[in-house]
């Protein structure tokens, strides 16, 4: 088994593994809810009419800042739980003006999806912040076509970082082709087109997640979607959006980990429940298929319109390989912990086209490649990617989480492999988005 304990230190805490020479990984283990259709379900619950329930919700520290921004503006939100949460809606255009500041958080997506809400919010004002690593990420991203829409918006560093201040305005549609694959931007510009005149239209590169499109057109938003260009259009809503039922499946960015720890440290059989595989999401599942993982799906089934499964992963021997092109938007966040699974793999693994990773919670690319070569591990660090020799033999060493739950998370999953004690500082980072992550890692290691 492994030993894993959490010290205090300071103000922060320190995860520190131990694995034993014959550990393995086995078990039925859950994750946390999607986080990003808890961040969803929250706000159209907010902005719709009538009352939304929402089973399964994401109880991390993301969703809570969503939650109190929406309280803050008049939405009525029932303490957060998994098992149900209450949402009595102010409907469509009647966010209040709060009387603070609004504070997302660490939450990147709450701050950028709320921003097309505000910017129709006619007549009304809005300052919105965020924790030190927020305040450091770019926002132009969302803002430059929230303007081209006719919204009014100023913050540091030339209206590009938060604080940022919005005055509400009556928006216009538009097409707007991006010139990166988010669903971010997408769901910010279909947030906006609800109450903007026309239509508005997003054009993506790549095909990036579609959980806005799918819980807008539950909620009563008439859409239109074209897989073939890419390309999403929302209609300025003549009446009102309608309060749902939502129930939430486990986050596959959090299964990921698991998935990864069974393929990597031998003996392991892990099955992972109730995984929400939307096909904008399951690129973690073509990679580790494409390596030689043994990941299999079953009890699939649809929950809600979201298309859900059990996985089972057992320890296989990994090869390298390139990751790369239009799967990158359906595994970004998976990244660190694909780097993880390309040190256990036979030959060279190279990952591009992911520069948005630099732009994170924390540089991602620069992160993880210095602290996988810190572990023993040969990691180059490309302008877009990583170029990872597998094979190599990690030894367990201190390292910073840099206030990033995917750091965090990816290298307690390193660890495992390593001989001898890692140290993750700043560990609770992982509450984020798995407040059970630490809970679970332990119970798994046998």
């Amino acid at each position: 088994m492994a030993v894993v304990t959490l010290q205090s230190r300071e103000n922060h805490q320190d995860l520190i593994v131990t694995p034993s020479p014959n550990l393995s990984l086995q078990g039925r283990i859950r994750v946390p809810g999607d986080k990003s259709i808890s961040h969803r379900a929250l706000m159209l619950g907010a902005i719709a009419s009538g009352e939304t329930t929402i089973e399964g919700l994401l109880l991390g520290e993301d969703p809570r800042s969503t939650a109190a921004c929406f309280r803050a503006m008049g939405a009525e939100i029932s303490e957060l739980n998994e098992a149900k949460v209450t949402v009595k809606g102010i409907g469509l255009g009647q966010l209040q003006e709060p009387q603070d500041v609004l504070n997302a958080g660490n939450s990147g997506t709450t701050l950028r999806l709320m921003l097309g809400l505000l910017a129709a919010s006619r007549d009304r004002f809005f300052t919105v912040t965020g924790d030190n690593s927020l305040r450091s990420r770019p926002m132009s991203r969302v803002i430059q076509p929230l303007r081209q829409m006719g919204a009014e918006i100023w913050g540091r560093n030339g209206d590009t970082l938060a604080p940022l201040a919005v005055r509400g305005q009556q928006l216009k549609g538009i097409h707007y082709i991006s010139p990166i694959a988010s669903a971010q931007v997408k769901s910010c510009l279909l947030l906006a087109g609800l109450s903007a005149s026309g239509k508005t239209t997003v054009t993506e590169p790549a095909l990036s997640r579609d959980h806005s499109e799918r819980m807008l057109q539950a909620f009563g938003a008439k859409l239109e979607v074209d897989t073939r260009t890419n390309s999403v259009g929302i209609y300025g809503q003549e009446g009102e959006l309608k309060g749902q039922h939502v129930i939430v499946p486990g986050d596959i960015s959090s299964a990921a980990f698991w998935l990864v720890a069974a393929a990597i440290v031998p003996g392991s059989e892990l099955v992972v429940e109730n995984v929400g595989v939307n096909p904008t999401r399951t690129g973690i599942l073509e990679a580790l298929g494409e390596m030689g993982g043994d990941i299999t799906l079953e009890n699939e089934r649809l929950v809600a319109g979201e298309p859900v499964a059990d996985l089972r992963a057992r320890y296989s021997k990994l090869k390298g390989c390139t990751i790369s092109g239009q799967i990158i938007p359906r595994l970004i966040d998976e990244i660190p912990i694909l780097a993880v699974a390309a040190i256990a793999a036979q030959g060279t693994t190279q990952i591009r086209d992911a520069a948005e990773l630099r732009v994170k919670e924390s540089d991602r690319l620069a992160v993880t490649a210095a602290h996988l070569n810190r572990m023993g591990a040969t990691v180059s660090e490309l302008p877009d990617g990583l170029e990872i020799s597998g094979g190599a033999n990690l030894t367990g060493a201190e390292m910073d989480s840099y206030t990033d739950h995917r750091i965090a998370m990816s290298f307690a999953i390193a660890a495992l492999r390593a001989k001898g004690e890692t140290t993750v500082r700043r560990a609770e980072a992982a509450s984020i988005s798995y407040p059970e992550f630490f809970q679970t890692l332990e119970q798994i290691c046998v």
